[in-house]
């Protein structure tokens, strides 16, 4: 399965500030730089993010990102399921037009390994994704 560019970014972005420390708050800008990344387009994300309650945005003079969870409750299953377009064939979805639909056993086979998926990043929180975090901050050069 491949993920949306607007999914991998939410969980690098979600990984930048889990690790991110230091005096000021955390801005898109420098998370995009230390990626090498659109700033705009994580601005976007960042945006879905706030909206979902996993951060918080902060404006103005000191203004930036912080996380709105603590990092072990923030699930990668529930993050890519609301960022993330699961319908993998048209299907999938309300309105098929696929003449064999009823009697159609792939769409099962790629449901049960869509669930498989989900199920093993369902095991996985944010915390798990930087215990490493030292490495992690060496990395992006994050103080």
């Amino acid at each position: 399965m491949q993920l949306t560019t607007h999914t991998d970014y939410s969980l690098r972005l979600l990984i930048y500030l889990g690790i991110h420390s230091g005096d000021r708050p955390a801005t898109v800008q420098d998370a995009a730089n230390r990626y090498g990344i659109s700033a705009n387009h994580l601005a976007k994300v960042a945006q879905t993010l706030v909206q979902l309650g996993y951060i918080h945005s902060h404006r103005g003079r000191g203004g930036g990102l912080e996380l709105a969870l603590p990092v072990a409750e923030i699930n990668v299953g529930a993050v890519v399921r609301q960022t993330e377009n699961l319908q993998l064939l048209e299907c999938f979805g309300p309105n098929s037009t696929c003449p064999i639909d009823p009697a159609c056993k792939l769409k099962g086979v790629l449901g049960k390994a869509q669930q498989a998926f989900l199920e093993v990043l369902d095991s996985y929180r944010l915390s798990d994704l930087i215990s490493n975090r030292d490495r992690l901050r060496k990395l992006l050069d994050v103080a």
